[in-house]
């Protein structure tokens, strides 16, 4: 008989845990699996993580590029080229000017009053004047602009 209330209290224990416990809910623990709290902030952060991911492997091939174009710049043979280019222009250069303040006295039988020449689509002319001995300098670039400088004499100079 005690075995008989005992498996009685057992069931009627059980029954009664049975009533108090309430309904199982379950939903998935990441919000990529369903569209209800934080979907759309996860959306965003994966939106997010790709934009700059493909941000920064544009700025790598730029950089990458940048870096190969310096390399190829830096070479013995382009800065050889570029050092014997700018002493042709040194020396052009150097030629007009000494052209333009040319001194002319009695055994000079031709005194140069004027000049000109085209380096890459620009157009530099210098005309001298005799009387007041100023010199004006015109630049006509590829694109048209023009720069004018007028050199006061030699008289004019006071040092």
């Amino acid at each position: 008989m005690q075995i008989i209330k005992y498996l009685v209290a057992t069931v009627i224990l059980t029954w009664a845990s049975a009533s108090i416990a309430g309904e199982l809910e379950w939903s998935f623990k990441s919000p990529a699996f369903h569209y209800g709290n934080g979907y759309s902030n996860h959306v965003l952060s994966v939106e997010q993580l790709g934009y700059q991911r493909k941000k920064e492997l544009e700025e790598s091939k730029r950089s990458e590029e940048a870096r190969l174009e310096r390399e190829l710049e830096n070479t013995t043979l382009n800065k050889f080229l570029k050092n014997v280019e700018s002493r042709i222009y040194a020396t052009l250069s150097k030629q007009m000017v000494d052209s333009m303040f040319e001194t002319c006295d009695e055994t000079t039988t031709t005194c140069p009053t004027g000049g000109t020449a085209e380096i890459e689509g620009s157009t530099i002319t210098w005309l001298k004047d005799s009387t007041t001995g100023s010199i004006k300098l015109t630049i006509v670039g590829e694109d048209g602009t023009t720069t004018e400088i007028t050199i006061p004499g030699a008289g004019e100079f006071n040092f």
